[in-house]
């Protein structure tokens, strides 16, 4: 049985934040909740609902909390990490799926596609993702359904030797390219689409030249 922590960067997520630890928690799953400056309740609301909670008193980015779950996640000798969204996007009934793969695969990358079932994902966000995925699938040299889906399970071998440098949502793909640079395979499940009425934090321009500014970056320098 793997040792997986559960890692969840939330910023003001005070109205979704309690029942997703709950949720997990009453699966037996360890959650490490990273609070990136909320001005919300959200830290102490996962706290009283059983996570383990870092902190940042101000916005630091995705990437740099990822990064900070990943480094805990190392020390307290967990096997795994499966990182998910605090903001209600992630199905906890997904899971499964990613658990039933890890132990047939466990030293891996696998990665939730949300394109299977997209019904209910805004269109440019859909076509956004089907063109990201396809222009990193090519450089990765393996198909990636979704490689924008935040939803992933990392073995923690794979970590210890992955230089993570993004801050933000570029992570996301610089996750999936250093992982295949080693030759690690990147599986994926299908996950479901869960889109309310929560703006996204994405920020079509600035993150959109923020990934191809690193994208590009990731090829120069591989090409030298």
């Amino acid at each position: 049985m793997l040792k997986i922590c559960i890692i969840i960067p939330a910023h003001n997520e005070a109205k979704t934040i309690g029942p997703l630890v709950q949720t997990l928690k009453k699966n037996n799953l360890d959650v490490l909740v990273i609070d990136d400056g909320s001005s919300d309740d959200s830290r102490l609301i996962a706290e009283n609902a059983g996570a383990n909670v870092l902190y940042h008193q101000e916005k630091k980015g995705k990437g740099f909390s990822l990064q900070e779950g990943f480094s805990y996640a190392l020390q307290k000798n967990y096997d795994a990490v499966i990182a998910m969204d605090g903001d209600g996007q992630h199905d906890p009934r997904d899971l499964p799926r990613f658990l039933t793969l890890a132990e047939k695969y466990p030293v891996s990358v696998i990665n939730g596609s949300r394109m299977e079932d997209h019904q209910g994902m805004p269109w440019l966000r859909y076509l956004t993702n089907r063109f990201m995925s396809i222009l990193i699938s090519s450089v990765c040299g393996q198909r990636i359904a979704d490689t924008q889906c935040g939803f992933r399970y990392i073995h923690c071998a794979i970590l210890k030797g992955m230089n993570l440098r993004c801050n933000d949502f570029e992570i996301e793909t610089e996750i999936l390219m250093k992982a295949c640079q080693k030759g690690f395979i990147v599986w994926s499940v299908p996950v479901k689409t869960i889109y309310q009425d929560e703006r996204s934090k994405i920020s079509p321009l600035k993150d959109t030249v923020r990934f191809f500014g690193y994208f590009l970056r990731e090829v120069f320098n591989r090409e030298k």
